[in-house]
């Protein structure tokens, strides 16, 4: 096998005879270097297949032009389409991105995290995992000094930024949409209760069902993950007990697609039989029949805001003040929960 070549500022030094000063200043865009210099030695890195060692230029710089970013999962449209935002508010800054997954776990979270930090990384963009309960390890990165934003999935720190949807607020227009509808027996499919999308979207469930004096049945609140099979588990649950809602406000997007999963395996039709909003939804959902009601989430805001927002919170250092924002949701009506069924019971 061909050994690996490493071609460094100073081999371009020597093959054009001049400094390794001038190539690195060159390659910067120095204003001390003439734009024919600049130019000349450009070609030839290009020529001999130089790369910048940008671990080593991040140990030696105040900044390494580079944010880490942790979410939980890409195969799901609410996370792809906030990534694809904070690389494009990252890259008009001239910032990279380091990518992350934690894959819904915990230990692979703070592995990531440790690695982000090692290379030097100016801030964290983070969403936290489903099974994460500790804040010890972000605690540790704003111990250091590196700015920090939760963004979506969010814990209470003091130091860090927060960047979310309106998650009581969109839970509680869904629940309240279906109240109108005229449902009365309502059950929540949610996410793990010490997140804070599983908390602040039960919460909003229920402040719903409190406000038009719809008594909450325990029996039909099954708090699991944010998965498809979560959803299917969740509402094979419902159905196990013999007495199902009226009505299932799914937690996620792919919980909705596990409980529609799940009814057909039953021969139930959705909404004759079933009823459901969810919250968030994608591109997909204009394919599915029936096209599900959805609170829906400003992705591409989210994504931008938090991405500013870290920047802001480098660019201002020890003078900056955590900030916290909170951006709206909106009930999207298709073909669920919009009028119901003869056929449903009281």
């Amino acid at each position: 096998m061909r050994k690996r070549s490493h071609v460094n500022i100073g081999d371009i030094a020597e093959k054009l005879s001049v400094s390794s000063v001038t190539v690195s200043k060159a390659l910067r865009g120095h204003p001390d270097i003439s734009p024919e210099t600049t130019a000349r030695i450009k070609k030839i890195a290009l020529e001999l297949g130089y790369v910048p060692n940008l671990m080593a230029r991040n140990l030696s710089a105040r900044n390494s032009q580079t944010i880490g970013v942790i979410v939980p999962k890409i195969a799901h449209f609410f996370f792809s389409s906030v990534i694809e935002a904070i690389y494009d508010a990252a890259f008009e800054n001239k910032y990279e991105i380091l990518l992350t997954v934690s894959q819904e776990n915990a230990d692979r979270e703070a592995t990531h995290l440790q690695t982000l930090l090692s290379m030097r990384v100016d801030g964290l963009i983070v969403s936290v995992s489903q099974q994460t309960q500790s804040s010890a390890i972000f605690d540790a990165a704003l111990k250091r000094g590196v700015p920090l934003t939760f963004m979506d999935r969010v814990m209470e720190i003091k130091g860090a930024n927060k960047v979310t949807g309106d998650d009581h607020g969109g839970a509680f227009a869904a629940t309240e949409q279906a109240i109108k509808v005229g449902y009365r027996k309502l059950g929540h499919i949610g996410g793990p209760e010490f997140t804070s999308i599983g908390k602040e979207r039960f919460r909003g469930f229920k402040d719903a069902l409190k406000q038009y004096d719809v008594p909450f049945n325990p029996a039909y609140h099954v708090p699991l993950g944010f998965s498809e099979e979560d959803g299917y588990k969740g509402f094979m649950r419902l159905h196990s007990t013999g007495n199902l809602p009226e009505f299932v406000f799914a937690v996620s997007f792919p919980v909705a697609l596990g409980v529609m999963r799940a009814a057909k395996e039953l021969g139930l039709v959705i909404p004759k039989d079933i009823d459901m909003i969810c919250f968030g939804a994608g591109p997909l959902n204009q394919f599915i029949s029936p096209k599900l009601s959805v609170v829906d989430q400003p992705t591409g805001t989210l994504g931008r805001a938090a991405l500013e927002m870290t920047l802001e919170n480098i660019r201002g250092g020890e003078s900056f003040k955590p900030q916290g924002v909170q951006l709206p949701t909106k009930l999207l009506l298709g073909e669920t929960c919009i009028a119901r069924s003869g056929q449903m019971g009281s």
